[in-house]
C-alpha cells in the first residue's frame, strides 16, 4: 500500500465528537493525527534513525491504545511509552501467566520485524 492510499484509509476512521465524550474524543484525535505524522503533534526529530524509531513507538502505543475498552481509555492515555503501557494492560487485564505470555507472543508475533522493540 503506498502513502496516499494509506492517508485515504487513515482519513476514513477519523474520530467523531460526540456530546459527551470530549476527554476520549480527545485522546484519540491526538492519536490520530499522530499517526498520519507524529511530526505534526510534536518537535521534529533531527536524525533518520531517531525519526524511524519514533514511528515505531507511536505505533505501537497507537495500536495498543485501539485495543483498550473505551471506559479504560483515559485511564491509560497519560502513559507515553509503548512498553509501560503493555505491562500496565498486563497488570489491569492479564489473566493467569500462561494466558499473558500467549498473549505477548501473539503481539510479537504481530511486529515481528520490530520484535526487540518489545
Amino acid at each position: 500500500m503506498d502513502q496516499d492510499s494509506a492517508h485515504m484509509v487513515v482519513a476514513s476512521k477519523v474520530p467523531m465528537l460526540k456530546p459527551g465524550e470530549y476527554e476520549i474524543w480527545r485522546m484519540r484525535i491526538e492519536q490520530y493525527i499522530q499517526m498520519i505524522d507524529y511530526a505534526l503533534w510534536e518537535m521534529p526529530i533531527t536524525t533518520a534513525e531517531e525519526k524511524a524509531q519514533r514511528r515505531l513507538e507511536v505505533k505501537a502505543r497507537s495500536t495498543l491504545m485501539m485495543g483498550i475498552p473505551n471506559e479504560h481509555q483515559l485511564k491509560f492515555n497519560s502513559i507515553k511509552d509503548a512498553k509501560k503501557l503493555l505491562e500496565a494492560i498486563e497488570k489491569r487485564f492479564g489473566g493467569n501467566a500462561a494466558t499473558r505470555k500467549t498473549q505477548r507472543n501473539l503481539l510479537k508475533q504481530q511486529y515481528k520485524c520490530n520484535i526487540s522493540y518489545f
